[in-house]
């Protein structure tokens, strides 16, 4: 069954600025999974159930509004999971409420952990690596304005790649 993916895509320069570091660390899915904010993690989802999935999307966007989001400094979910991210430091609550939403619809899907918005740097790596990722990305900060979420599904070749963009107009 195919795999999909709900999330907020950083836009460029900081997209390539953060999959580069992220490259640099070692992971070895840098160049499978785009910088994002997860509001859905990897969900199995039929043919049947994607279009009124998509229609559910569609109508989530609607009613949420463009923020602004500021990522800024370095988080770890050590000792519980070798992750080091950049964190959200403004557009929590945005995050917060569209992961609800997003979650509310026709796709059901129990989180393993309670939902933090942030950007995966680095993921299952040594200790030295997660590490530099931590020390190296602690003084990095940046700010856009979030216009749209995107529904991802996971191809043939690991990759992570937009199926659909949802404009929020709310």
């Amino acid at each position: 069954m195919p795999t999909h993916g709900v999330a907020i895509t950083v836009p460029e320069p900081h997209g390539t600025v953060l999959q580069d570091a992220r490259e640099r660390f070692g992971d070895p899915l840098a160049r499978f999974i785009p910088p994002h904010i997860t509001l859905l993690p990897p969900t199995e989802i039929d043919a049947l159930s994607l279009e009124a999935f998509q229609t559910h999307l569609g109508v989530v966007a609607a009613a949420h509004a463009p923020f602004r989001m500021t990522l800024s400094g370095t988080g770890t979910f050590l000792p519980l999971s070798p992750v080091v991210f950049v964190q959200v430091s403004s557009g929590i609550s945005q995050c917060e409420l569209l992961e609800t939403a997003v979650r509310s619809g026709p796709v059901e899907r129990d989180l393993e952990f309670n939902y933090h918005p942030h950007v995966t740097v680095a993921h299952h790596l040594a200790e030295e690596a997660l590490d530099a990722a931590f020390d190296e990305l602690v003084d990095y900060r940046c700010s856009f304005e979030v216009t749209s979420f995107e529904l991802f599904h996971q191809t043939d070749d690991g990759v992570w790649r937009p199926l659909s963009t949802f404009p929020l107009e709310g």
